[in-house]
């Protein structure tokens, strides 16, 4: 097996706590050779633990990449409206790429980046992780096996828990689809995904519905200030107060997301002032949903649900396949572990399946996705890694669903991808004459 040289442009949450431990898993089969990250302390840490020498550390992508290709493969887990000017000009540079979803935060520029490694024969792999998870692989066997005959609806729940909305979605990078990308783009698009993937059919209509609701400056409690340490009144009983969160000692994703190697003290201290983790819930600059419900049909009829909903009390996803032979229930994460459950319709029978899903993240699926792309970056890719293209189709479908969403109509989806093509067509042909 050849050991693969790699590069990292990002070393966030991702970046550095994610993919950068399968170099150390797994250091016969890659190793990172150079990182770009504009802030300090990250960019440092990332190259510690790689053994990455000051002259291969750069404070910016454009850096890195002035420079030329300097390994087999890229990393790609730059903030999401960064991807799409880094994933052009690192294909330009030949890297074959591994980046982090949604592949870009409006619809041309995923189809720009599509059509852009297909024209430069580069591997462009996102990750859609939970195509590598042992859950939805053995969820997948089991509907290919036709124990549950044929499909004729899905329920499928991503629940996030309560915490996790307010981090990341209302304080956080993925507040607003100005600087990130639509609600369900952004946390979604690998559930549009897997559905497309476990159901082996394309969706031909989308509808949508839902809205930012809860988390709105008129909901705010009576004389909640802008930042919980303002003296908020509500301290002592609010479940979004910041200090419960955040002014800790130790490392986590939540904790780093305020300030690295910190103690608790110096983190309360960037809560009361610059943080955007400091931010009263009710007063932040978000503007992406809270909660909301898709609509599909398939190709051969099959009715599917997405729901995504923001006021959880644990993180799971759910799901529910009922077909013309039997049942199948399911739940990944939570208290509950990952479970599922099949009913036979004519015996009564059930079985219950307790799914072991390997240590890293989602389920396995962190690493599942690396250890694929590197084998692909080799040149043997394997069934599930999706293509550029076939990744594309459930970013097509969540920004089918938001325009669904905007305007209350049915969206058929042959009709969108058009739409979609003639756009990108028109846009390259108008840069084309300005140059």
């Amino acid at each position: 097996m050849k050991r693969l040289s790699a590069v990292m442009l990002g070393a966030g949450n991702r970046g550095l706590l994610t993919y950068g431990p399968y170099a150390h898993a797994h250091p016969e089969e890659q190793e990172f050779v150079a990182v770009a990250e504009p802030q300090q302390e990250r960019r440092e840490r990332f190259a510690r633990e790689h053994g990455i020498p000051p002259q291969r550390q750069y404070d910016s992508w454009e850096s890195l990449l002035a420079v030329g290709k300097l390994a087999d493969v890229l990393f790609n887990c730059t903030q999401d409206q960064l991807h799409t000017v880094t994933t052009l000009t690192a294909l330009n540079a030949g890297y074959d790429i591994l980046l982090e979803k949604p592949m870009a935060h409006n619809l041309l520029d995923n189809m720009r980046l599509v059509r852009a490694a297909e024209k430069r024969g580069r591997l462009l792999a996102t990750c859609h992780v939970l195509r590598y998870t042992a859950f939805f692989q053995t969820l997948r066997d089991i509907l290919r096996s036709g124990r549950l005959g044929r499909i004729v609806n899905v329920d499928h729940r991503e629940n996030l828990i309560f915490w996790h909305m307010a981090h990341s979605f209302e304080r956080g990078n993925w507040c607003t689809e100005a600087q990130s990308a639509p609600m369900l783009l952004a946390k979604c698009c690998h559930d549009l995904d897997i559905l497309g993937w476990l159901l082996g059919r394309r969706f031909t209509l989308v509808s949508s519905f839902g809205s930012l609701t809860a988390f709105r400056p008129e909901h705010a409690p009576p004389d909640a200030p802008l930042r919980c340490t303002d003296g908020c009144p509500h301290a002592d009983n609010c479940k979004f107060y910041a200090p419960r969160f955040y002014a800790k000692d130790g490392d986590s994703f939540m904790l780093n997301a305020v300030a690295m190697n910190a103690s608790a003290d110096e983190r309360l201290e960037l809560l009361a002032s610059s943080s955007p983790y400091g931010r009263c819930v009710w007063h932040c600059d978000n503007t992406v949903v809270d909660h909301q419900t898709v609509a599909l049909e398939t190709e051969d009829g099959t009715t599917v649900t997405l729901i995504m909903q923001g006021h959880g009390f644990e993180e799971c996803r759910t799901m529910r396949y009922d077909g013309t032979l039997g049942t199948l229930q399911a739940r990944l994460g939570g208290a509950g572990g990952n479970k599922i459950t099949l009913r036979d319709h004519f015996s009564g029978n059930s079985e219950c399946i307790d799914v072991q899903d390997a240590a890293s993240g989602h389920g396995g699926g962190d690493f599942g996705i690396v250890a694929a792309f590197l084998q692909a970056a080799r040149g043997t890719p394997d069934r599930d890694l999706p293509t550029a293209r076939e990744s594309l189709e459930s970013h097509l479908l969540a920004f089918a669903a938001e325009e669904a969403r905007n305007s209350r109509k049915v969206i058929k989806m042959d009709r969108f991808r058009r739409r979609a093509e003639k756009a990108l067509k028109r846009e390259l042909e108008r840069e084309l004459k300005k140059n």
